[in-house]
């Protein structure tokens, strides 16, 4: 699996104009703030066009995440398809954003991972409040606390994948269409 530090990145999109940087939040996030003439196209959607973004990429593509998972997430689906031609952005919009590279800012929203922090600790808090009165209720806060180690460990989060469906998450959604179309105007 390839990944760029952000100035190489930078130099690769600057000097390649085939490079396209394909940033797979979610629109909410991408809104939000992205690198300037990035595509969205998130990563709970690859699956659903998987053939189509394989038979339409044509030169590089450069994946971004807010800071790398979900984007090595999906640079493997890619490459298991037949798509080889990606890297992922190391440390993602963190990355980006801490080096002072351009950004393209929009209305400020959370993040997935802000959202995630705020849904397991409520969670967990009011589980352990509730077994003052009924006492098996901590077992949720363990339940939720099993799910984040299985998180770290697996680097995965079903509870984000959960929460990056809700419509919060949704709103100025992509245009799927116009995204797969820039991946077949390249090259």
């Amino acid at each position: 699996m390839s990944s760029l530090d952000v100035a190489s990145a930078r130099h690769l999109v600057a000097n390649n104009p085939d490079t396209l940087v394909v940033d797979v939040r979610t629109p909410a996030e991408f809104g939000t703030a992205h690198i300037p003439g990035a595509v969205n196209l998130p990563v709970d959607q690859v699956d659903t066009h998987l053939r189509r973004i394989v038979a339409d990429a044509g030169g590089r593509m450069i994946l971004v995440c807010q800071g790398g998972s979900r984007a090595e997430r999906c640079q493997r689906v890619l490459a298991a398809a037949g798509l080889a031609d990606t890297t992922v952005l190391e440390g993602g919009m963190n990355a980006w954003a801490a080096s002072g590279a351009p950004i393209t800012r929009g209305v400020p929203r959370w993040s997935l991972e802000r959202q995630v922090r705020l849904a397991a600790g409520g969670i967990v808090l009011l589980s352990v409040v509730v077994s003052l009165w009924w006492p098996p209720a901590r077992f949720l806060a363990g339940l939720v606390g099993a799910g984040l180690a299985l998180a770290a460990v697996t680097d995965t989060c079903v509870m984000g994948l959960l929460l990056a469906k809700l419509p919060y998450n949704r709103r100025g959604g992509t245009d799927i269409e116009r995204s797969l179309a820039r991946l077949s105007r390249r090259g």
